[in-house]
């Protein structure tokens, strides 16, 4: 498993009806590939993982592995209701040819360091999977701190990385301090990859990537090179598309902006629905001068 680079949270393509179109994911995965992806994960937060029933986070998984060919690594996001569900979906990521596993908190019920802790550690003693705990307590609610962060990967020899996405890049820097180079540290929100990147995270756990994948290629490149003018001038053109990423219609936007640009659907899962009105409007302005004036590489 390699957590470095730029490794796209894949959206999950959707046909009208609601269900998942394979094909068009497999294909949109591909596309992420050959742009220079070193990774791909799916059932993230991105990819609607919370509508997904059990059976189709696996097929979604297998589809994956099967598109990907073996270029790359796949990763199954690991979230649930229950304990016991997620240590079933990583003993099934195995099964489908997965490579590592984003191990998140479990959803809705959010609660001390203890219960937290027992939560991810049964995931993670359930395989032998390569495994990336996502910390997001904005989304979740669940605040992984770095010191807990150690102790974790004191315990876990398959716990190889970090997805940080609590929106403080100090975190990056207190992680290190804390477990050293023991740990891949990845940069989960869009508009904070080049402050990241500065801080000493090594990837990026990518959204706007599924619209963007050559841009946000050369972004990662450039900033963990230290071409710091180029990195500016490429993030002050990319920015205003980045923090599509970091509001809550996320979902919405990154796929309504993908489809425009001619790759996939806008299509949602309730009880989200389409953009529209002001959403709709920004989004709309946004993509407008983003492609208006949208760099050579």
């Amino acid at each position: 498993m390699n957590w470095t680079g730029v490794i796209p949270a894949l959206t999950t393509n959707l046909r009208a009806s609601g269900a998942v179109d394979h094909a068009a994911l497999a294909k949109h995965c591909r596309w992420m590939i050959d742009s220079g992806c070193t990774g791909i994960v799916c059932c993230g937060s991105l990819g609607e993982a919370a509508t997904l029933s059990f059976e189709e986070k696996l097929a979604v998984a297998a589809t994956c592995v099967k598109a990907d060919g073996g270029r790359v690594p796949v990763v199954l996001g690991v979230a649930s209701l229950s304990t016991a569900e997620a240590v079933a979906l990583a003993k099934g990521a195995g099964r489908a040819g997965c490579q590592g596993l984003m191990v998140l908190p479990p959803y809705v019920y959010s609660t001390d360091w203890r219960e937290m802790k027992a939560h991810v550690s049964a995931v993670m003693a359930a395989t032998k999977l390569s495994c990336m705990l996502y910390n997001n307590p904005p989304a979740y609610k669940t605040d992984f701190l770095p010191e807990q962060i150690a102790e974790l990967a004191a315990e876990h020899p398959n716990l190889h990385a970090v997805k940080e996405s609590s929106g403080d890049t100090r975190r990056v820097t207190a992680i290190r301090a804390v477990c050293g180079r023991r740990l891949a540290i990845l940069v989960g929100m869009d508009d904070a990859i080049v402050e990241g990147i500065a801080a000493g995270a090594v990837g990026w756990i990518a959204g706007l990537v599924n619209a963007f994948p050559a841009e946000s290629v050369a972004l990662f490149d450039r900033a963990s090179r230290g071409d710091q003018a180029r990195a500016a001038a490429l993030y002050a053109w990319f920015l205003p598309l980045l923090r599509l990423d970091t509001v809550p219609k996320f979902v919405q936007f990154i796929k309504w902006v993908q489809a425009e640009v001619g790759h996939g659907t806008a299509t949602v899962r309730a009880p989200r629905r389409p953009l529209a009105g002001a959403d709709l409007a920004l989004a709309r302005t946004v993509l407008a001068k983003a492609l208006k004036y949208r760099p050579e590489l």
